[in-house]
């Protein structure tokens, strides 16, 4: 069984990092499941239904009469005292908690409430009042109970990514030994051991490919939903699927190295890190705590010693129970465990709760360009060939020339002649010519392949057409490669650090968002310019040490505003701790990027938008828990208390514990509506 949890809450040996409580009140908690509050509920549910039954006030309003005999009139007080201890028992252990803390919350109220409505029962039992409220106290526990079921249900739900995160490790991982092939558990692979991964098996630690080849699905990982070709020497990350193929992987990370780890580790912190709009909440509840004594001694006095003591008793339960802030405590963390969630599994992981809150405000964005606007790597972007070549066979000689170098402009060369698919050709007599280039001969023909210096040296003269193209080309900060044979150019290209096709969409997301777009680079200005150009960046910060990166972010934040950084997490490290909000983009399976508060799994500049998107409808359902917790205890506390009475709306018990509950659930509806956003754009 490889499940992430069992019925009952427990972690199996998948999940032993430490889960988040949802927040500080929900401490009430510790040790309670989802299935105990459903027994507890049901059990209960049933004892109640023969006291309400068997109440004399609801025979009386429904016009009934139940069946009597001998004891059936005690039904009532024994079911009811039953429910109270089985089913209020659990309230009541968590004031201990509470009172210990010296904050007295949702669980001293609810326990106030229920000790009340008992001790009201009881009295009305041997006497003391005519009204008799046992159906009272067993449906307020009953419905306290839904209540916490459907409370804690939704908790477990918004943990969802942790527990699917856990449930991707397989059971065990088929370990290579010389021709054999051993079934081993996870707990016994070490780093250097290789791992036999078949198709459609779950690779079971971080690793590289030694031999074979396969289409990975990294989606649950990465967020990525299109499969990924991984070839010999390609990494891989412990959980992904392979298919398609089989892979050999020699193992490089196991257990709490490995990337899956890393980023349980950081939805588990974020789950637990703390929030502004969470502070306001927990200071809202504590003041409610006082507010709801202070409503309910008012009205327990006002009642009293206006002669009606019956209802003196009850209307200080109702108060008390319809003052429970258990929609207070969950509007913040539902909100926050489900943004969360819903964030890594779109590749988005929130480190810092603050800096996603912060996102929302940012005015600025700015890029470092190397590896995060642009791939990193140099690519082949213009090709020109000289009257009387054609270019396909220029870039066949020239990519055989450079296929023997190391150098990263050659390998860019190679790479576009694949890409184009024309046809290999060979080179033989292959030499570099220190800060020149190369020169090899293909099909007898002495090629050699450089930059203006080679011009010069060659005394090759360039047609004026193409003079004008690459002069263009190197205003532009691009790289200009000359191809020459026997002292005649066969034709020119432009190299540089190719734009990634997602950048362009993602500086128009931000600019749709109201945000202005700046970069950062140590390139020329040149370079820096004819980025922006072609990216509409607003504002361009150009030759700029790593160093200088952290004080350019500064000149940014002049006159308050709120500066994003994006950058790889390495050398920008200075840079994104300085940001209001610090984006590490491209983590790959390194998660552990101390200095960003956010970190994106892929290399894709459209999920800085996500970010902020996330942001925005995160702190939109958060206000909207907050207004409709706090707006509904300002209407029904006095309505619990009967300052309505004289126009004829009477709170009773029952209706204030359902109504309290009711406006639980629609605050854990709300924040699950969360789900509905879609941050995917590819």
């Amino acid at each position: 069984m490889n499940r992430s949890t069992h019925e009952h809450g427990q972690p199996d040996r998948h999940t032993r990092h430490k889960m988040p409580d949802m927040h500080g009140s929900h401490d009430r908690h510790a040790g309670h499941s989802v299935a105990m509050f459903r027994d507890k509920f049901w059990l209960s549910f049933a004892l109640t239904i023969p006291v309400v039954f068997w109440s004399t006030d609801v025979q009386h309003w429904l016009g009934y009469t139940a069946p009597s005999f001998p004891g059936s009139k005690f039904i009532p007080p024994i079911l009811g005292t039953v429910v109270f201890v089985y089913g209020g028992v659990v309230f009541i252990r968590g004031v201990w908690g509470e009172l210990a803390d010296h904050k007295p919350g949702m669980m001293t109220l609810i326990s106030l409430a229920i000790v009340v409505a008992f001790g009201t029962s009881l009295a009305a039992t041997f006497g003391i009042f005519e009204i008799e409220v046992w159906w009272e106290l067993a449906s307020l526990i009953t419905i306290m109970l839904l209540g916490h079921w459907m409370e804690m249900r939704a908790i477990s739900q918004a943990r969802g990514a942790l527990d699917a995160l856990a449930a991707l490790l397989p059971d065990t991982a088929e370990r290579v030994k010389g021709s054999t092939i051993e079934s081993v558990p996870l707990s016994e692979l070490c780093v250097g051991d290789t791992v036999l991964v078949r198709p459609g098996a779950r690779v079971p630690a971080d690793g590289v490919v030694v031999e074979g080849a396969a289409d990975v699905d990294e989606s649950m990982v990465t967020g990525e939903s299109k499969p990924v070709s991984k070839r010999l020497g390609a990494k891989v990350i412990a959980g992904t699927v392979a298919s398609g193929g089989s892979l050999r992987v020699r193992v490089t990370a196991v257990g709490d190295q490995t990337a899956l780890s890393g980023i349980m580790r950081l939805v588990a912190a974020a789950q637990a890190s703390g929030s502004r709009a969470q502070a306001l909440a927990d200071r809202a509840a504590a003041i409610l705590f006082y507010v709801a004594v202070a409503a309910g001694a008012i009205t327990f006095a006002y009642w009293w010693f206006s002669g009606d003591k019956a209802h003196a008793l009850i209307r200080t339960a109702t108060v008390l129970i319809i003052a429970c802030p258990h929609a207070l405590g969950l509007a913040i963390p539902l909100v926050i465990a489900i943004s969360t969630s819903l964030g890594a599994q779109n590749g988005l992981l929130v480190k810092d709760r603050l800096a996603l809150e912060r996102a929302r405000n940012l005015e600025v964005v700015i890029f470092d360009k190397t590896g995060t606007l642009t791939r990193g790597s140099p690519a082949v972007s213009e090709i020109a060939a000289a009257p009387g070549t054609a270019e396909d066979d220029l870039i066949a000689r020239a990519a055989a020339v450079e296929s023997n170098s190391e150098h990263q402009l050659a390998k860019a060369i190679v790479a576009e002649a694949k890409r184009r698919h024309v046809t290999q050709l060979s080179a033989t007599n292959f030499e570099a010519l220190p800060g020149r280039g190369a020169k090899a001969l293909v099909d007898g023909m002495s090629i050699e392949i450089g930059g203006p210096r080679l011009l010069i040296e060659t005394k090759v003269t360039v047609p004026p057409q193409l003079e004008r193209l690459t002069a263009a080309w190197a205003s532009e900060g691009k790289t200009v490669l000359f191809a020459v044979a026997q002292g005649r150019l066969l034709g020119a290209f432009a190299v540089e650090d190719e734009i990634r096709p997602e950048s362009s969409e993602a500086v128009a997301e931000l600019h749709r968002l109201g945000i202005r777009v700046a970069m950062i680079t140590g390139d020329s200005k040149a370079v820096a310019d004819s980025v922006a150009r072609r990216l509409g960046i607003d504002e361009v910060a150009a030759e700029v040490l790593p160093a200088d990166k952290a004080a350019a972010v500064k000149r940014f934040q002049a006159g308050g505003k709120k500066v994003s950084m994006v950058g790889d997490g390495v050398n920008d490290a200075p840079a994104l701790a300085t940001a209001d909000v610090g984006i590490a983009i491209g983590a790959g399976t390194d998660v552990a990027i101390e200095s960003a508060g956010i970190v994106l799994v892929r290399n894709d500049p459209r999920d800085v938008v996500s970010s902020i998107e996330l942001s925005r409808a995160t702190y939109r359902k958060m206000v909207q828990n907050l207004v409709w917790a706090t707006a509904y205890n300002i209407v029904a506390i006095p309505a619990a208390g009967g300052l309505f009475v004289h126009w004829g709306i009477n709170l009773p018990m029952s209706i204030g514990a359902a109504a309290m509950n009711l406006s639980t659930i629609i605050v854990a509806v709300n924040a699950e509506l969360l789900r509905r956003l879609r941050l995917q754009r590819h």
